[in-house]
């Protein structure tokens, strides 16, 4: 397995990837009740979060194995951690139909999540993933090396969400602390969790 620096072509199985790790995830569960729609929906959503958001800040991961990629981390720099106003609205038709009758409750989770977003300069990592066939097999480890590698030498904090207790218990071993528990709109509980460098 090597980790790498995404490209801006790596969208597809990014999307792709990020789409089976969040599928049971308990809060993408709960604004796509859906089971049957819930990966479609998925991997519509990571794709404009990928191609439009993330891969244009050239700092995403990938991990893959001659299989191709079997963990994404989308990753976004120092300063540039917001969604600008002009890509949500250009990818509202996008958003719509992923979220469906639930966009309002997406849209609602973000806000307040930004709200409670760290101001100081950091890595924001809005989503790791790894593929259900490999997950538990060190690919998120290795991915989190490498970021955290990179925010050591930066002397940069990292910052991210995280959506199941899971995906927290292994960021709190690459030195991440919670700051706070939400439960936006009446959501699963959410760790917003900070890395300092070390």
């Amino acid at each position: 397995m090597r980790v790498e620096k995404a490209g801006r072509d790596d969208w597809r199985p990014i999307a792709d990837t990020l789409a089976d790790a969040f599928t049971n995830d308990p809060v993408m569960s709960w604004l796509i009740p859906n089971g049957s729609r819930r990966p479609a929906a998925l991997r519509r959503f990571f794709a404009i979060e990928a191609q439009a958001v993330a891969l244009p800040r050239n700092a995403c991961l990938v991990a893959s194995t001659a299989a191709g990629v079997v963990g994404a981390m989308l990753v976004l720099p120092p300063d540039k951690w917001r969604t600008p106003f002009s890509v949500e609205a250009r990818n509202l038709v996008g958003f719509g139909q992923a979220f469906g009758r639930r966009l309002g409750h997406a849209f609602g989770l973000l806000t307040i999540l930004e709200h409670e977003h760290i101001r100081e300069p950091h890595y924001y990592l809005p989503f790791i993933g790894v593929r259900d066939g490999v997950r538990g097999e060190g690919v998120g480890s290795a991915m989190l090396k490498s970021l955290v590698a990179r925010c050591d030498a930066e002397r940069a904090s990292a910052y991210l969400e995280a959506t199941s207790p899971d995906n927290a218990r292994l960021y709190r071993r690459h030195g991440f602390v919670t700051r706070k528990v939400v439960r936006p709109l009446g959501s699963p509980p959410i760790e917003l969790m900070l890395r300092r460098p070390s």
